[in-house]
């Protein structure tokens, strides 16, 4: 069978590639639709980590600018190299910061911090091109660098993830009126930093800390809103997943390294 030549090698080519708007219209179905997408933390400025995890398996990666030492040129590398949909975890709920994430390709974001209804609301803002929000435009990757931008902001609006994380406890004294934003797609329990708020820091198993736990998850149920978590094992995981969250968040590169490579020492000194 003879190779495509020419313009039609070309075309089969980026037939073969679905554009950016194509993966996040994909993953966005599946979220909306219910089914259990499970993720991994990427901490490393490591290309191949994000290829490796995709290839295991995952079925998206949370890119983490927030904690991990990553620019936005190193996110871009990972998203680069990732063969699934990822969200990236911004530093904070900033206009500049959340423009920069959506631009070099990310499926979504994930922010921090977002403790009320009106910050949920202000995040959609910015995560929206206009009449929406207020999500500026630019020739970016997110676009394919301008070859699929007209499908990229016409499919935008409905198809890029806002997931709000509840990490505070006066984000779980406001549940009810966070769940109820429009434009927000899903939750995240940050666990241990919702702790510290409790006054209970590093303490997640405290009674108090599971049941303000408890109550997102009965508000999310309740008002439809696709609910994860991050565990740092399978079996601290499971229990989530039991339960209905359908974004569980299970380990972080980092963390799976140190692990494999302490009980290998172990096994062997």
């Amino acid at each position: 069978m003879r190779a495509p030549e020419g313009a039609q090698w070309a075309q089969s080519i980026a037939m073969s590639h679905p554009s950016i708007a194509e993966i996040n219209a994909g993953f966005a179905a599946r979220l909306r639709a219910g089914e259990t997408l499970l993720g991994a933390i990427i901490a490393l400025p490591c290309p191949e980590v994000a290829e490796l995890f995709s290839r295991a398996g995952f079925d998206w990666l949370f890119i983490d600018t927030e904690h991990a030492p990553l620019d936005a040129l190193a996110a871009q590398g990972l998203l680069q190299a990732a063969r699934c949909p990822c969200l990236v975890r911004v530093a904070a709920g900033e206009e500049a910061l959340i423009k920069k994430a959506l631009d070099i390709g990310a499926a979504g974001v994930v922010v921090p911090q977002v403790n009320s209804a009106a910050d949920a609301e202000r995040i959609v803002r910015y995560c929206k091109y206009p009449p929406r929000g207020s999500r500026g435009v630019g020739i970016v990757r997110a676009q394919g660098y301008g070859l699929d931008f007209q499908q990229y902001v016409a499919s935008a609006n409905d198809d890029v993830i806002v997931m709000l994380q509840i990490e505070h406890i006066d984000a779980v004294r406001n549940i009810e009126s966070i769940v109820r934003v429009p434009g927000v797609d899903a939750l995240m329990i940050g666990p241990y930093d919702l702790a510290g708020t409790m006054g209970k820091l590093g303490r997640v198993n405290d009674p108090e800390v599971e049941q303000a736990i408890e109550t997102v998850h009965r508000a999310c149920a309740a008002a439809g809103m696709k609910l994860g978590i991050f565990a740092a094992t399978a079996g601290g995981m499971k229990p989530y997943i039991e339960k209905g969250y359908t974004l569980p968040i299970a380990g972080m590169d980092l963390m799976l390294l140190a692990a494999a490579a302490r009980g290998m020492v172990q096994a062997l000194k």
